[in-house]
């Protein structure tokens, strides 16, 4: 049998950037595979790597060296439109602060993606309105971002994430901003639609006690991989 290509697969990653007081290398050759339908907790301290990591899973960044595929095309080569396509129909994101533009509610920012990619307006809007009502969130549609907590501002922001049935959720401390309850109750989200979608997840996060319920951990320090 032959073995599954995967999902995403880093080989030798490194990122180095320009400053002042000259070259900074943040990645160091970084290998990393990711399955169709897993849940990848990537932990470490800050500094170590993870958000730049996953800005290059993402093809939000380009690595300085290396290859990245996803489901075995190589994207780092790829030029920015093609990248965007490939994020809008394919990757969803869920960052530490949700980034939800403020004058619009919540419906409207679900449907965002969406109406980039061409979607008519009627199916964005019931796709997001749907959506939006699975994440429990059917009376706050039409509040903005500032009239929401922070659990559901996060919610809204899952619901972007989901609308294009993305193959994979990069998720950047995504309770990071959070308290523990509401933290827990986001994570147990992304479990339950782990399971019932079998949509992948790639999670950063500092929190241990979090990180532990997906299938596998991998921890960064100093750019690599432990």
């Amino acid at each position: 049998m032959s073995k599954q290509v995967p999902l995403i697969e880093a080989s030798g990653v490194s990122r180095s950037f320009r400053t002042e007081a000259g070259k900074l290398t943040v990645l160091k050759g970084v290998d990393i595979a990711v399955a169709e339908g897993e849940m990848l907790g990537i932990i470490g301290a800050s500094g170590a790597g993870k958000s730049t990591l996953l800005h290059i899973l993402g093809a939000l960044d380009r690595p300085t060296a290396g290859r990245v595929r996803f489901r075995g095309r190589e994207i780092a080569s790829m030029d920015d439109n093609s990248l965007a396509r490939l994020r809008n129909a394919h990757i969803g994101f869920v960052f530490q602060f949700h980034h939800l533009l403020p004058e619009f509610n919540s419906l409207e920012n679900a449907m965002l993606p969406g109406l980039i990619s061409g979607m008519s307006f009627d199916e964005a809007e019931k796709k997001a309105s749907e959506l939006l009502s699975e994440l429990g969130l059917s009376a706050r549609v039409k509040h903005r971002p500032g009239e929401l907590s922070g659990g559901e501002q996060q919610r809204v922001a899952v619901a972007r994430a989901l609308l294009q049935d993305p193959a994979v959720v990069l998720a950047d401390e995504p309770t990071g901003n959070l308290d523990t309850a509401t933290g827990n109750d986001l994570f147990q989200l992304f479990l339950d639609l782990n399971k019932k979608r079998g949509i992948a997840f790639v999670i950063v996060t500092h929190n241990k006690s979090l990180s532990d319920r997906c299938h596998r951990v991998r921890e960064m320090a100093d750019g690599a991989f432990l």
